[in-house]
């Protein structure tokens, strides 16, 4: 798998967009677990940071984003621009996170 530029910018300073190849996504529905759950209600009764979920929500991050990637890949990308994170609920205790943008294939500037 070779390795492709991720911005959330439209440009790429030093590389100049050869081709847009179109929209990528990648995207994970999880839900809450029990066990979660009620740790971070405690958590959240003495106040600070709630592990638990911040070490799902980071898990997420890297799943979409591989799912993204494996997307421009099979587009021929080696770059995706404009890259947005979208959090969305789908019911109580299930939420969606999905990232998007743009592919397409850069080279260096001469």
């Amino acid at each position: 798998m070779s390795k492709i530029i991720l911005a959330t910018t439209e440009v790429i300073y030093g590389k100049k967009v050869i081709r847009h190849l179109g929209l990528v996504r990648g995207s994970s529905i999880r839900s809450r677990h029990l066990g979660h759950d009620i740790m971070a209600r405690f958590r959240a009764l003495v106040g600070g940071e709630i592990h638990e979920y911040s070490k799902l929500m980071a898990e997420i991050r890297e799943q979409v984003l591989d799912r993204m990637m494996d997307d421009a890949q099979e587009l021929g990308a080696n770059a995706v621009l404009s890259l947005r994170f979208v959090t969305t609920e789908i019911a109580s205790g299930a939420a969606e996170l999905l990232v998007y943008g743009t592919a397409v294939i850069v080279a260096d500037e001469e």
